[in-house]
């Protein structure tokens, strides 16, 4: 690592607790309910569709997430959709906001002993309402110095957070579990990154390097290793 870092920006769902494992059990639960009109195969894929072609205008989160529900099973309904699948819907989007927050293993370990050394941040993406109430209820707030929910992760969004900042982009390092969104994008700006993959990706935030394409990264098995790393 480039001994230059001054910011550790950590990402949230799925690097400091569990997210994706709900959203999967929410489609789950939704292709169940939708079995009568599809298959769960198909059912799942024009869900994914839907949700693709949303996302510019509801953004990430559960609530665009459960409208992408809503409308999605309106459709393969053909607009016949019972009151009571479309209350059983919403109650599946209320579950996953209510769901309690489950830290990965080592989280607390890792902050505590970076805490002091380096200036700690949140850089997530999604509903700020909702990140807001998970850091919360996660009681890791007293750990970062500044928490940035970001409509998106690409280079324009991490430029000004370096920027807010007042760093230089060398001097930023992310971790994160996406390789689309927490990583490629600060190698593209001159930051550092470290990926630490989590069991369920979805998705939308998969990409695949190219055989033989070295890039300057590091992947960790889990986020307990960052303590030997520094």
């Amino acid at each position: 690592m480039r001994q230059d870092i001054k910011v550790i920006a950590f990402d949230a769902d799925d690097t400091l607790w569990v997210n994706e494992t709900y959203f999967r059990e929410a489609e789950d639960a939704f292709t169940d309910l939708l079995s009568q009109y599809e298959t769960k195969n198909k059912i799942a894929q024009e869900l994914f569709k839907t949700e693709i072609k949303n996302l510019p205008i509801y953004g990430y989160g559960v609530k665009g997430f459960v409208l992408s529900l809503l409308e999605c099973a309106l459709v393969l309904s053909n607009y016949q959709l019972p009151p009571e699948t479309f209350g059983k819907i919403i109650a599946i989007g209320k579950g996953m906001l209510e769901k309690p927050i489950q830290l990965l293993d080592g989280v607390e370990e890792v902050l505590k002993s970076l805490q002091g050394k380096y200036k700690l941040i949140v850089a997530t993406k999604g509903d700020l309402l909702d990140q807001e109430r998970k850091l919360e209820k996660s009681n890791l707030s007293h750990y970062f110095h500044h928490i940035e929910v970001m409509s998106d992760k690409k280079e324009k969004e991490y430029l000004k957070l370096v920027k807010h900042l007042d760093i230089i982009p060398a001097q930023l390092l992310m971790i994160g579990n996406s390789l689309k969104s927490d990583v490629l994008p600060l190698l593209e700006i001159g930051a550092n990154a470290i990926h630490i993959p989590f069991h369920t990706t979805w998705m939308h935030e998969e990409v695949f390097l190219a055989e033989g394409q070295n890039l300057d990264f590091k992947t960790l098995r889990n986020i307990k290793e960052l303590i030997a790393l520094f």
